[in-house]
């Protein structure tokens, strides 16, 4: 694969907001966000425990102190995005923590997330991805119903539910930059897709809670904003977002049929299933121009393809 590109496209602070790469599995794959002003910050989103010197650094590069971070909000639980919540909140010691509703328990006892995350990779590989995940005190949590607004030092930071790729998830408008924090709600852009076209998108289907209307609807509210940017998690500030999200909901459509193609098929169905998603967004990758090659681009979105096959899979069961 083509070389990655360098980690924090974005640290220059336009709009007092910072991309900080959290280091997750390669560069340039996953961001937290830091967000300034007067004098005082607010996190959203910090990825796993590893992230934290890359967080505390971001902080420090734009003369902040730990002391200065008002808030750590979470779109969602999932620990990519919110692994490292409980340790970090151990460093910000005036900081409280946002999260949905239905996620807020998993942030006070993280036990269940735990256990089945390490269901699925095993002890070994739950410390070297993720590291130790820490409760957060239950004092410390601030629920934030849909609608709920984080005041920092004057500046307002809108809250709305986002169902879709997962029941827990939340995005983030701030009106200063207006731009959406976005979580999984509005898919991945990978830098290394950019092309003279703009950025390339995918949607992200990850179990166990997609659903693909649900997506829709919250891919549609947030274009209702019309926003100048889209702060994603994978990877980075993106701009032509009313393009973009309608690629997210064609995209997504084609996901469900050939989820239903493959299951008519019978036997086979996530072998069946991981072929015809990479193939589709292979062929929509190459449609973009996209500087890699076919077999770099198969490579590149390997791991997303899994697990949106997961996805579609353990929804077509509850679907029927």
């Amino acid at each position: 694969m083509t070389s990655l590109r360098e980690p924090a496209p974005h640290d220059s602070a336009e709009h007092g907001i910072v991309t900080i790469d959290t280091g997750f599995h390669r560069p340039v794959f996953d961001a937290a966000y830091l967000v300034i002003e007067n004098g005082r910050a607010a996190f959203i989103d910090c990825g796993t425990q590893h992230s934290i010197p890359a967080l505390l650094d971001a902080l420090a590069r734009h003369g902040l102190t730990p002391a200065e971070v008002d808030w750590l909000i979470l779109t969602h639980v999932h620990l990519d995005h919110a692994g490292g919540a409980g340790a970090l909140m151990q460093r910000l010691p005036n900081a409280r923590l946002v999260v949905h509703p239905r996620g807020a328990a998993h942030m006070i006892d993280p036990s269940r997330l735990v256990a089945g995350a390490t269901a699925v990779y095993g002890e070994q590989e739950m410390v070297r991805s993720y590291g130790e995940i820490v409760p957060v005190p239950a004092p410390r949590v601030v629920v934030a119903e849909d609608g709920h607004v984080v005041n920092l030092a004057g500046r307002a930071l809108l809250c709305m539910d986002t169902p879709g790729h997962a029941r827990h998830h939340l995005c983030v408008w701030d009106e200063r930059s207006r731009g959406w924090f976005t979580g999984d709600t509005f898919g991945l852009s990978y830098r290394e897709f950019d092309s003279a076209h703009g950025p390339f998108i995918v949607p992200t289907s990850s179990p166990v809670q997609f659903e693909p209307e649900p997506l829709k609807a919250s891919i549609r509210a947030l274009l209702a904003r019309d926003p100048d940017w889209m702060y994603v998690t994978h990877y980075g500030r993106i701009g032509d977002a009313q393009r973009l999200g309608a690629d997210l909901i064609e995209q997504i459509d084609a996901m469900v049929r050939l989820a239903r193609e493959a299951q008519a098929a019978g036997d086979g169905l996530h072998a069946r299933l991981t072929e015809s998603l990479a193939d589709y967004f292979v062929a929509r990758a190459r449609s973009h121009a996209s500087p890699l090659s076919d077999e770099q681009a198969r490579a590149a979105l390997a791991v997303d393809v899994e697990l949106n096959a997961q996805g579609l899979e353990v929804w077509l069961a509850r679907a029927g």
